[in-house]
Order: C-alpha cells, then structure tokens, then sequence
C-alpha cells in the first residue's frame, strides 16, 4: 500500500539494505540478542501482560505495555532485512495473538476497565509534571502498539494487523473526537505523554487515506495547543527553548515533533513544518551532547528532561529513549526534505551514543549515558532496551534511498543496497569502506546493465578538504555539509572514490551563567558569575574519551593553549585488535592522556568509565575572555 505525502526522499524497506562493519554488527547483535530473547511468544511476560485475565485487575497504570508494540516494530523489520524465519514467525505469532485478545470495541491495553483511557479522570491535582489524578500510560502503551502493527503489516502484509491497529486509532477517535475527552488529561508531562498519539494518528492517515485518522491527529494537536501549560504548536512557533515546552521531557517532545512532522507531510501545513525546524534547531544547537544525544537532567527532580539553553555539564543525563526519538525526528525530516544536515545528525547519533549504549552481546543496554560517567547496564524491564533494540533497526531505511532522480547514499560505512531506478529496473551498489575509522570511501556500481541516473553521496559536515573522483577522474561540487551529485549513464563495474580528512577536531563548551538587572538610574547592569570552560576531542564522526584519568579520577582540569592549532594531539596506530586511531594529548605539567572512541572505551563493560570532556584551568586573574560586568 503507496503511503501518501510529499517526500523528497523514499527511504528503504526491510530487505533492500544490507550494513556491514560497526553498524552492520551492532544490528546483527540486536537480532540475535534482545529481539530474539525478551519475547518468544504470548506466553512471554512482556505479552502475558496483555491475556484479558491479567488486564481485568490490573489497577498498577503501569507503562509496561509499551515494550509490545517497540518489539513488533524492531524484531518486524529484523526478520524481514534478515530474511530470519523463526523470527518472523514469533513476531506473526505475537501480533496474531494480540489481535485475538482485543476487545471489541478496539481497546488492547493491559489496564481494568475502570482505568482504560476511555473513563474521565478526576480532575488534576497541580503537580511539577501535571500527570493525572490517577496514573495511567494507556494512550502511551497504545500508540507503541500502533507502530508495531502497523510495522507487521508492512513487512508481512498480512490484512489482520493492519485491521487491529485501524482498531485502536478508531476506539481514540471516538473518545477524543466524538465523545470529546481531553488527551492531555490522561499524560504525564501536561499531557506530553498521551499527545504522541499524533505520530500514529498520522502514519495511519497517511499510509490508508481514511479521513478519521486525519481528524484524530488534528484534535490532538489542537488539545494539546489548547493546554497552557503545554501549548505545544503555539510555543514551537513562539521560539521558547525546548526545555520550555511542557516540562521539557526529552523523549516525549521528540516524540511529540515526530507526529508534527508526519502531519505536515499528511496536510501540507508550512506553519506544522515551521514549528518543527524551530525546536529541531534549538536541540541541535543547544541540547545535544558530542555524541549526538539529547541530554539534560542536571539539577533537576527529573533526569529525563532538557535543561535551559545555557546549562552545560559533562555528567548530563543522556535517556537511550531519548536517542531514539532524535533519530526518528531526524528520519522524518530528512524524507520530507532530502537536506544532509538530517542524515548527519542520525549517524552522529548512531556511531556514539547508540552504540555506546549497547553491550557487545546484543542483550543489555545502558538507561543513561554520560559524556563524563560510568556505564551501567539497565536491569529488569527498563524501557530504553527496548528503545536501543528500535533505534538500531531505523537504520537501514535511512542508510541508503531513493528519489525522483536515483539513488542517495545517506549514511557512510560498508554495505551494499539494491534500490529501484525512477526509468524502472534497480541497481545495486556497494559500499567498501574503513569508515568511521578511515576515510576512505569506495562505492561500486554493480547493474545489470547501463543505466542513467543521479547518485547523491552525502559528505560529512566535518568533512572540510573531502575529494571525489569518478572512474578515476576529479568531480566537482563536494562541499562538506551537503550532497555530492552525479548524473550519468553509469555501467557495470563503475566506481566512485570519496576522500574524507581524518584529522583530529577540538570541541571547547562553556557553563556561562550571567547575572542581569538593573541599576537605581535603570540602566541595564550585567555580570558574569559562572563560567566553566571544557574542551573534547573527536576524529571523523566519533567522539573521543578516555578512561578514569591517572587510573582512578573521573574528572581533571588541566592547563591548555587557548589557540586549538597550539595543541599537540599525536595520533597513535590502534590498539592490538581494534581499527581506531588513538588520540595522544600532551601537556606541560602532566603525563599525556590517551583517547579511543567513546563507545568502545572499557570494551562496553558494564561499570566502564568514559570521560570525554576536560576541565579547563581558569585564567590567573580569573578573567574569562567572553567576562563581562568586571568592576
């Protein structure tokens, strides 16, 4: 079934893509790890959950239910890309029996009657979060189960799931629509938790056309605009920080603009588009941590939640759910689109703080990362494994795509794809490449025949200085930050060469706060009271870390050159059986300290330490260059 919208991009479907190397690894673990293992079948805890039985007394409003649907999603896309028959076969046989255990009237959450989303809840009592009079993640679980259903049908094609999930989004049509119940009554965060049922709201309206789903998508954003303490539309537009919005909930409001962007997609509303490009710039530029991650958390009673703009710590919280909802903003944006800087921040995010948060074996995953922290590996239930798991299987729809004019090469590493041509017919091409660890980048044209069409060859941001020769031959047009195009006739054979410089980078941050106010004659009076300056390092699109410095301290301030061309970074051949290259930063008054990417460092053990940032000495006199106010 064709979806509709606008997209300058058509992103891959499970089984057009194969990634190699880091990446092609990680998903393989992911596949045979968690997927394979947390749920076998209706008899495993995260379905059982669901058996009418259990539901009748459940009064917990507990947010299990959401692993159901995040597991259809993922372990439906894994067995259809691996062409994993036992597999498939268990996820077919989870969502048959989800289906089966439906209620008529479309309700498949794992709550009593008297607690389903359906029955009014008392009136909120005022609360930092403004969740509900009585706990409840019904909406939250049902939206994931949407997702998930929606998944099967795409990758198996079977009429039922799609059926079931047609279901659901009808049961909230009526209550949010017909019947005129406030979604942002039954949410946590002011009702930041219940409005992410605008993503499948949306997705469902796009992908059959059926008018209730449209109207569904358009009453929650306007409840949730109708909200003051959310106000979601109108203070996206407004400018405010994300950490303003709500309570500034990381993963609910990515969420939150995922379901945005697909209704721009489903309307053509410049106004839905605006609002998103405004909150995407904000976290862009001031909520992310090196490794691509939303963070925030610091000196609040939440961990999960943006800090205001200014706030920067290196023990920031970094939620693995977090990551997955930036990645999944990132993809919509960049079909909707086709612009690189979308592309960039997924696998930014990907090559760091996603697989950062995996363990090796493919089973546990890290709830918080840190820039400066030790790992910890999440235990029992805890919903960022079943976000890492997802995270990881959105990658090959974004790797490589196709448009109107050919193929488009979104993220860099080996693989190989075999994509449709826009004449008819398909290509196939391959990636050989070191990348991330080198830059070197071959991309093989391997067709039947010849045919003509564009090839778009993204070229990191960080990339300054990057070449491309085709055949052998010099191109032109390669500009760091954007795509690469060539258009010819291409034959069997044809090969394409993209140079990237791997030179260490130097990333400096600021903790600034300045004081303002007024003097008695009312002139504007301005001083600087904090100011804590760091710096991190990283090579091509890996952020770098070191161990516990000195082998026990997990931080160090130290003395550097202010000028970043005055630093002495030595680069090492990697260590015995890894294919990074080590970074050497050396001092006048300390021994040099040595950086590996900051996913690999401690081999992902549980209780490794990963110190990115270094704490730099202040000046003498205590005067900062930016200082302002000084009397």
């Amino acid at each position: 079934m064709a979806e509709r919208g606008a997209q300058a991009q058509q992103l891959s479907r499970p089984g057009q893509v194969r990634l190699e190397g880091l990446l092609g690894e990680a998903l393989e673990a992911n596949r045979r790890g968690r997927l394979s293992h947390f749920i076998t079948g209706p008899d495993s805890p995260a379905i059982a959950i669901f058996d009418p039985a259990h539901r009748e007394h459940n009064e917990e409003g507990d947010w299990y239910g959401e692993h159901a649907g995040k597991w259809l999603a993922a372990a439906a896309k894994a067995a259809a890309r691996a062409d994993d028959a036992p597999l498939r076969a268990r996820v077919l046989g989870v969502a048959d029996h989800l289906a089966a255990v439906q209620d008529a009237d479309g309700y498949l959450g794992n709550y009593a009657p008297q607690r389903r989303f359906m029955v009014p809840q008392p009136p909120k009592p005022e609360s930092w979060n403004g969740e509900p009079a009585l706990r409840t993640w019904d909406i939250w679980t049902h939206s994931y189960l949407l997702l998930g259903l929606v998944e099967v049908h795409r990758c198996f094609g079977q009429p039922q799931h799609l059926e079931a999930a047609c279901r659901i989004a009808d049961l909230c049509w009526r209550s949010f629509c017909r019947d005129g119940l406030d979604i942002t009554s039954v949410g946590n965060h002011h009702g930041m938790s219940a409005t992410v049922l605008l993503d499948p709201a949306a997705e469902l309206y796009l992908l059959t056309g059926e008018p209730r789903y449209l109207e569904l998508a358009e009453r929650v954003l306007a409840q949730a605009d109708a909200n003051p303490r959310l106000a979601l539309l109108e203070r996206a537009l407004g400018g405010a920080d994300p950490s303003e919005i709500a309570t500034g909930k990381a993963y609910q409001l990515c969420w939150n603009l995922v379901g945005l962007a697909r209704l721009h997609r489903a309307t053509g509303r410049d106004d839905y588009r605006e609002a998103v490009d405004r909150q995407w710039q904000a976290i862009r530029d001031h909520h992310l941590s090196l490794g691509g991650g939303p963070f925030g958390g610091i000196g609040h009673r939440s961990r999960e939640v943006f800090n205001p703009a200014g706030v920067f710590d290196p023990e920031a919280y970094i939620e693995t759910c977090s990551v997955l909802a930036w990645i999944q903003l990132n993809r919509e944006l960049l079909a909707i689109t086709g612009q690189a800087r979308y592309a960039e921040e997924i696998e930014r995010s990907a090559y760091n703080d996603l697989l950062g948060a995996q363990a090796p074996d493919g089973e546990n995953w890290v709830y918080y990362s840190y820039a400066n922290g030790r790992r910890i590996h999440t235990n029992y239930w805890r919903c960022c494994k079943s976000s890492g798991a997802m995270a990881l299987e959105e990658l090959p729809a974004v790797a490589w795509a196709h448009d109107d004019a050919g193929v488009v090469v979104n993220l860099l590493g080996p693989g190989e794809a075999r994509l449709p041509l826009p004449g008819g017919g398909s290509v196939r091409l391959r990636q050989r490449t070191g990348y991330p660890f080198d830059g070197s980048v071959h991309i093989e044209v391997e067709s039947d025949a010849p045919a003509h069409f564009r090839l778009r060859l993204r070229v990191p941001a960080w990339a300054d200085g990057a070449t491309l020769a085709v055949g052998g031959e010099p191109a032109a047009g390669v500009v760091a930050g954007e795509y690469a195009d060539v258009e010819r006739t291409w034959s069997p054979g044809d090969a394409l060469l993209l140079a990237l410089p791997m030179r260490p980078r130097v990333h400096r941050r600021v903790h600034r706060n300045v004081q303002e106010s007024r003097a008695p004659d009312g002139s504007p009076v301005r001083q600087q009271v904090l100011h804590n300056a760091w710096l991190a390092l990283s090579r091509g699109p890996l952020a770098y870390a070191t161990g516990l410095v000195d082998g026990y301290k997990p931080r160090e301030t130290v003395r550097l050159p202010e000028d970043d061309a005055a630093l002495r970074i030595e680069e090492l051949p990697p260590a015995q059986g890894a294919h990074a290259v080590r970074l050497r930063l050396h001092f006048d008054d300390r021994a040099p300290l040595e950086f590996a990417p900051w996913y690999a460092i401690g081999d992902r053990r549980d209780r490794s330490w990963r110190l990115t940032w270094l704490h730099l000495a202040p000046t003498p006199d205590g005067r900062a260059e930016d200082d302002c106010g000084a009397l």
